[in-house]
């Protein structure tokens, strides 16, 4: 018989999917695509699509890096701007409210 249950792998699996963005460490920035595992970015990395996305970044590794870092730069600046006005805010808390959108601009794209 199956197992029906919370706890079962494929459940917690389930809601770890359904929760939406997990650990940042299994992002890839350039194909947008977000894994669960060391694994599945193991073989996001050897996929077709990833290598054709990183052979455009290889021609100019400057212009992506140039543009990540302009789109980064003006969304937070937008969330400060428009959130927190000229009020004065600690720096981590814009951070911690920008990196809740689940479709920002991850660092290790930008040139900081």
């Amino acid at each position: 018989m199956p197992k029906h249950g919370f706890l079962t792998p494929k459940a917690i699996a389930n809601r770890i999917k359904a929760k939406g963005l997990q650990k940042l460490r299994w992002y890839c920035q350039p194909c947008e695509k977000q894994c669960r595992d060391e694994n599945g970015f193991k073989c996001h990395c050897t996929s077709e699509s990833h290598l054709r996305q990183m052979q455009l970044i290889s021609q100019d590794p400057e212009k992506f890096t140039g543009e990540y870092s302009r789109a980064f730069e003006r969304e937070f600046l937008d969330l400060l701007y428009k959130r927190f006005g000229t009020k004065r805010i600690r720096a981590t808390k814009v951070w911690n409210e920008y990196i809740s959108d689940r479709e920002h601009i991850r660092m290790n794209a930008t040139k900081w």
